[in-house]
């Protein structure tokens, strides 16, 4: 055993059998087991907590939105005492999600618009986004597709797999391919295979991507099969999402160890989300737990607009306060970059703090981390290194 694991198993707890005590069987582990026993009615829901009258209502109606489902595993992660727990606020329904704010949107990314055959996105001039199915294995209250996710909805995501294979292979500047969903591996491993060796076989495309929060809602489901299959479809990356260091169990751990050791590069992508992980304290704890996963940051995101998002949501102001907190005090390999993804379609826009303090025709002051002042030379102007001054 590591030094890191040895030291830091007790942050890395498991919760089985939690909720379910005296319930579990061999099948726990099971990931069929953990789909088959979701939680997913209000009676369920009541069984093991106590809900307060906003969830109780959301519960009521978020078969007209977006349906609650919660694997048994991630259940297990709620703190049943609080009614601000924040695993709670991410899967169990609100009555404020029937509330639609100002600037608030179905398709707040704009994806639709940019389809140019059903179940393709192509907004970025090199990559696609290909949306494989649309189920989850728990479904988060903030999902920026909830339109099409869960089958809850007014809308269906309609796919065409064999039009979008054919507008990727005639379409020779794409490079890379994301497939999302819905999560691509809530499909079986044969079904998976079948998408991945089509695309493999392009000469154009140089790799492929796959967006899952799988490994944190269904650990269960990142077999050595799973892992055998998916290493031969290399160069082959994948981002996970994870968004509170409760979420980082054993048995996540694990499943991403699984896929660390079979040559997939990990990265995550949060959302900075009000009561969940809106603090420096909380968000350095997921952080340093993800790079001992051998995960890397990769975004934090400001909460698309989404309709009935607005009691997630935390200010931008909010998301800089935390992203320079952790400047200069931790590793960058730990700093997320912070993006808003224009709302309609505008793609994902870097946000960072300010760190030039001025700018000169010979000169650029910078502040770093302390807030002390430096005189950086303006490689484009050609100027004596004695004029520089520093401050």
């Amino acid at each position: 055993m590591g030094i890191s694991a040895q030291r830091l198993d007790s942050d890395f707890l498991t919760h089985a059998p939690g909720f379910w005590q005296g319930d579990v069987n061999a099948d726990w582990n099971s990931h069929l087991w953990q789909l088959k026993n979701r939680v997913n009615s209000l009676p369920e829901l009541e069984k093991h907590l106590e809900l307060t009258q906003e969830e109780r209502s959301g519960v009521l109606l978020s078969g007209s939105k977006l349906d609650m489902s919660i694997t048994p595993h991630y259940f297990n992660l709620i703190d049943a005492s609080d009614p601000d727990c924040p695993i709670r606020r991410q899967v169990i329904p609100r009555v404020e999600e029937t509330i639609t704010s100002p600037g608030e949107m179905a398709d707040p990314c704009g994806e639709d618009s940019h389809m140019p055959v059903p179940g393709l996105v192509h907004r970025y001039p090199d990559r696609v986004l290909f949306l494989v199915t649309d189920r989850c294995a728990a479904y988060c209250r903030y999902c920026t597709r909830s339109r099409v996710v869960s089958g809850a909805g007014d809308q269906e995501l309609d796919i065409d797999f064999e039009a979008a294979f054919s507008y990727i292979e005639r379409t020779k500047t794409i490079r890379d391919v994301l497939l999302s969903g819905g999560d691509p591996l809530l499909l079986s491993d044969a079904r998976l295979e079948r998408i991945l060796s089509r695309l493999h076989k392009i000469p154009h495309l140089e790799f492929i991507r796959i967006g899952s929060r799988v490994p944190i809602f269904l650990p269960q489901r990142i077999t050595p099969e799973l892992c055998s299959m998916l290493s031969k479809y290399h160069p082959l990356w994948m981002s996970v999402h994870a968004n509170h260091p409760r979420e980082i169990t054993i048995e996540c751990r694990q499943a991403l160890e699984r896929l660390a050791n079979s040559g997939i590069p990990l990265g995550n992508q949060s959302v900075l989300l009000k009561g969940v992980n809106d603090d420096t304290e909380t968000m350095r704890a997921l952080l340093h737990k993800l790079l001992i996963c051998r995960v890397r940051p990769y975004y934090l995101y400001m909460c698309d607009l989404i309709k009935g998002s607005s009691h997630l949501r935390t200010s931008l102001s909010k998301g800089l306060d935390i992203i320079e907190s952790l400047r200069g005090h931790t590793t960058g390999y730990a700093i997320p970059q912070l993006v808003i993804d224009a709302p309609g379609g505008g793609g994902k826009v870097p946000i960072n703090p300010e760190y030039i303090v001025k700018k000169g025709d010979r000169q650029v002051i910078i502040r770093n981390y302390e807030g002390k002042t430096f005189a950086y030379p303006d490689p484009d102007n050609a100027f004596d290194h004695a004029e520089l001054t520093i401050k």
